[in-house]
């Protein structure tokens, strides 16, 4: 493929022809691998929830004075709280999130030390405490509608294609979780409610992309004609390659925003974008390399699509002789009709050179008669 070539394909001017489905396996072997990897991180490390999960503290007020992120950090980690996360915004504002205060002393120690930095007085600055109890039942809602967003996905695609390519949906919305929760648990970043709203839109993408693949097959599989001469496997394998580019663009042109609110955003912005990140990425690779080969690995199972590979498969064995005959027989006629061409010239050559020449058939002229 040259470089022309490669942006002609990248433009959709040209399909591609990449054995997707045939290397399937490939795809599940190294998908497999980041699933264990996720789930050993989970089991072993962990999430780690904020405070809006766990319960905890958070303190906010204006500065008087310029002061900067580590500084607030430096006087935090002297009175014992140097988990606590500083966040200053447009400058003035300062948001900290620490553990529970298990005191009112320990609170009006804590705030004293934070005014006296600010240059502002201990009224202004504001404590507010997040209870456990509060926390657990954000996660319980949470789980709650993601368990209610797969089955109305999953009922959407049953209704819309078929069951089987609802269960081929739900497997990738299940990869793409495990993967973005695992990625999660091995790096170590804070769960956030932006966390949890970012893996709810990126179930909604995934389906998109998902949606669109399966449109494309159910399109294509319409055709007996194209079934009958490629088999399932090989209209699938078509179906991806039609829209492959559509996919990537799409993923690229939502992942371009994302990079840069993941690399200039501020401390909320930044635990979205992370989940947002993670999701898309693994969402645009399901689609493709999950998505549609785990509908092909079920729908190879039906008798009917068995029963046309394997007429598929006799018809191709059929006429491949037959195909090398028609071609040896042209073959034979095209050198009979040649070696024909060659004698006429040759016997045209040594008639022009030789000295006989034909009898005229022209009647000699009449004599005249003598008076």
């Amino acid at each position: 493929m040259n470089y022309r070539h490669a942006i002609d394909t990248y433009r959709g001017h040209t399909i591609p022809h990449f054995r997707l489905i045939e290397l399937r396996k490939r795809w599940f072997i190294f998908s497999g691998v980041i699933i264990a990897l996720s789930l050993v991180g989970l089991f072993t490390r962990g999430l780690n929830f904020s405070i809006d999960f766990k319960g905890g503290s958070q303190v906010t007020y204006t500065m008087h004075k310029a002061v900067t992120v580590p500084q607030i950090s430096a006087v935090l980690s002297t009175l014992g709280r140097a988990d606590s996360q500083v966040q200053v915004v447009n400058g003035t504002q300062v948001q900290v999130r620490t553990g529970a205060f298990t005191n009112a002393a320990e609170t009006d120690k804590v705030a004293a030390a934070l005014a006296a930095q600010a240059g502002i007085n201990r009224a202004d600055v504001n404590t507010t405490s997040f209870s456990a109890t509060w926390g657990s039942e954000i996660s319980s809602k949470a789980l709650k509608g993601l368990v209610l967003v797969l089955l109305a996905i999953g009922l959407y695609i049953a209704m819309r294609f078929e069951i089987k390519m609802a269960a081929g949906a739900m497997i990738a919305l299940v990869h793409d979780l495990i993967i973005t929760i695992g990625v999660y648990a091995l790096v170590g970043r804070e769960v956030t409610p932006a966390t949890v709203i970012a893996v709810l839109t990126i179930l909604g993408f995934s389906l998109y992309d998902t949606v669109v693949i399966y449109d494309k097959i159910q399109e294509n599989t319409e055709s007996s004609a194209q079934l009958a001469r490629l088999g399932y496997v090989g209209v699938v394998d078509r179906s991806l390659n039609q829209v492959l580019m559509r996919s990537v663009n799409t993923s690229l042109v939502v992942l371009l925003p994302i990079l840069s609110l993941l690399l200039f955003g501020g401390v909320t912005l930044k635990d979205f974008a992370f989940a947002m990140f993670v999701g898309v990425t693994t969402g645009a690779y399901s689609s493709i390399f999950i998505a549609a080969p785990v509908l092909s690995m079920i729908k190879e199972r039906e008798p009917k699509i068995r029963q046309m590979e394997e007429r598929r498969l006799r018809r191709g064995t059929v006429e491949e002789p037959l195909a090398g005959e028609v071609a040896a027989a042209t073959a034979g006629v095209a050198v009979a009709r040649t070696s024909d061409q060659a004698a006429q010239r040759v016997t045209a050559r040594t008639g022009a050179g030789s000295g006989a020449r034909p009898k005229s058939k022209r009647k000699p002229p009449a004599k005249k008669k003598r008076r």
